[in-house]
């Protein structure tokens, strides 16, 4: 079992920054694939980017990439958004995942209870 924790959410104004933060316990997460994703009112849940625990290759969906970075230390998953527009408004939910890369939400395992990210104009 893995379990997931997000924080880190707020209120920010268009072009300010946020960092998530996701902190991580259970089993070893060596051999998993960690994602982020999003979800804004009336809208599917999107991809926004994925890391490899071990190794460290990093995933990103083509709207945030250039503005958003995933990163990792020993127990936590961060996502470092710089550069935030209205549209990454959302709930972001931190995720994870044996082995497989995805950018499918209904292939990831385990996930955290969401933070709310508001960016206003």
């Amino acid at each position: 079992q893995v379990q997931l924790v997000e924080s880190g959410g707020g209120l920010v104004q268009a072009g300010g920054s946020l960092r998530l933060s996701c902190a991580a316990s259970g089993r070893t997460l060596s051999s998993y694939v960690m994602g982020w994703f999003r979800q804004a009112p009336g809208k599917e849940r999107e991809f926004v980017s994925a890391i490899r625990w071990s190794g460290g290759r990093t995933y990103y969906a083509d709207s945030v990439k250039g503005r958003f970075t995933i990163s990792r230390d020993k127990a936590k998953v961060y996502l470092q958004m710089n550069s935030l527009k209205p549209e990454d408004t959302a709930v972001y939910y931190c995720a994870a995942r044996p082995y497989l890369y995805s950018t499918i939400h209904s292939e990831y395992d385990y996930w955290g209870q969401g933070t709310q990210v508001t960016v206003s104009s």
